[in-house]
Order: structure tokens, then sequence, then C-alpha cells
């Protein structure tokens, strides 16, 4: 079975999004996208939240007729569209783009999917990796930190009832001054994966 991960722009005070769900404080450039699209490529399936979804399937499956989507876009989108992606919503009425409906209880659910799916899995959206982090489901936490302060808004880790205690695995330092930063759970044997 492979791992979940759990990656996103971050800012520094931890935060995923503002208060009002912007995105625009984060900046991501040529090298950190193709850092990314590396990335996805080697997912072999998607956990999403509804927003998640909603936010990617408002863009990705017809980035190709953007004209002003450059290579490292357009190759991104050929990933996402071929990656597929296991949405669990209770108001969705159905799903497009390579993806599937999960409805029912979430435990179950979640083993199901790992059986069938034979590699790494990624997990997005705050809310629903927050049902992932809350069960000990997550195998790595990739923050990709943004040197910006934003004060408020979404955060990248739930409030927790104990600790949740981590070992730092890996850095990388792109040239604009972001980091990713690579975690496992402290008691994981799980060496890093960064290069």
């Amino acid at each position: 079975m492979g791992r979940i991960i759990y990656c996103l722009n971050v800012s520094l005070d931890g935060f995923i999004e503002t208060s009002d769900r912007g995105l625009e404080w984060s900046t991501v450039d040529e090298e950190i996208h193709s850092w990314f699209n590396e990335r996805a490529r080697e997912i072999a399936g998607s956990f999403y939240g509804r927003r998640l979804y909603e936010t990617m399937a408002a863009y990705w499956p017809t980035a190709a007729d953007d004209p002003s989507a450059g290579p490292v876009e357009l190759e991104f989108a050929r990933i996402w569209n071929a990656t597929p992606r296991y949405v669990f919503s209770s108001s969705l009425a159905d799903v497009k783009w390579n993806s599937q409906l999960v409805r029912g209880d979430f435990d179950e659910a979640v083993a199901r999917i790992r059986a069938d799916v034979d590699g790494d899995m990624e997990v997005g959206g705050a809310s629903l990796a927050a049902s992932f982090i809350r069960r000990g489901l997550v195998d790595v936490y990739q923050l990709v930190v943004h040197p910006v302060f934003l004060g408020s808004g979404t955060p990248f880790f739930p409030s927790l009832e104990e600790p949740l205690r981590l070992r730092l695995t890996g850095t990388h330092r792109f040239s604009s001054g972001v980091v990713l930063l690579e975690y496992v759970p402290a008691d994981s044997d799980r060496p890093s994966e960064i290069g």
C-alpha cells in the first residue's frame, strides 16, 4: 500500500488560504510549478474534498483551451486529467473528469480505495485532510512555505486533542525563497523522498 501525502502551499503563519478563501498570496513560479508537476506524476490517485474539487475542476480540464497557459501549466493539466480522483462530498450530485464521488462510511471508503489503488495517494483540501490527520492516516506532510504572513485564514493543520509529533525528513529551497519542508510522523521509519 502506498503512502498518503498531504501537500499544499502554506504561509509562514500556517495558512493555506486567506479568510475570504483567496489564493493570490502564493507565488507559484515556473520552478515551483515544475516541482508540483514532477510530484503529481508520482501520484496514483487523489482524495479531494468538495471545495478543492470545484476549484481544480473549474480550470484544469479545459486548461488546453487557455491561450495564456504555458508549457508547465499544460503539462500539469495533462497529469491532473489522467490522475483518478476520489471526491468526498455529501452535497455534490455528480463529479466528472476522471473523478469518483465517495459517500458512506469514511473509514470503509478510504480502506477500499487504498486497497484498489497501487501507489502513493495525495489528500487535498484542509477540511478533508483534517479527517485523515485525526485518524492518523497521513504518512507524509509536505509544506510549501511561502515568505508571506497572512494573519488569518484556513490553517494547514486542524485543531487536535493531542500534539502531533513529526520528524523532519527533508527540505528544499526554491530560488524565489519558498521552502519545501517534508515531515513524517515521529514514529515512522520512512526515509525522505525529497531530491
